[in-house]
């Protein structure tokens, strides 16, 4: 998954307003299993379905927003809290 560097900067975490940056394959692909089997679940409460693409992990590394179809999904409420993976 690439994103424009330029996107990159300027974006962040719309909670905190902290950098964010593009996460490793390896990250993606925890995230992803832990989807398929329906054990993931978003800030909202609500079980995460549709599998991920990409995405763009806070700097205090605790949340990360889901890039799908190429387009970061930064809503609060949409982050996936990455304490789900321990």
């Amino acid at each position: 998954m690439a994103i424009d560097q330029y996107l990159l900067d300027i974006l962040a975490c719309p909670e905190t307003k902290e950098p964010v940056s593009l996460a490793d394959d390896a990250l993606i692909a925890k995230l992803n299993a832990a989807i398929a089997i329906s054990a993931l679940k978003n800030r909202a409460g609500e079980v995460i379905t549709e599998k991920i693409d990409g995405g763009l992990v806070r700097q205090d590394q605790k949340y990360l927003y889901p890039i799908r179809d190429e387009i970061p999904i930064m809503l609060i409420d949409e982050g996936i809290p990455l304490d789900q993976l321990e």
